[in-house]
């Protein structure tokens, strides 16, 4: 394998630089407004399986000393 000098390498990264099609400022807020929708959205999924768990513990643990 070729090795590659530094420079060339800084060279071959500055090209590649070049090709990188970067999102718009537009892109950017509505792909963050997605995630914090989403998230938020799974919190309240996570939230609600949680405490359908927590009861069914609380249940079964209320049935064991009883």
């Amino acid at each position: 394998m070729a090795r590659t000098t530094p420079l060339e390498f800084i060279r071959q990264v500055q090209a590649e630089t070049k090709k990188v099609v970067w999102p718009s400022r537009r892109e950017t807020i509505m792909t963050g407004v997605m995630v914090m929708i989403m998230t938020t959205l799974l919190a309240i999924f996570f939230l609600g399986i949680d405490s359908v768990f927590e009861m069914v513990v609380a249940f079964l643990l209320s049935l064991a000393k009883g």
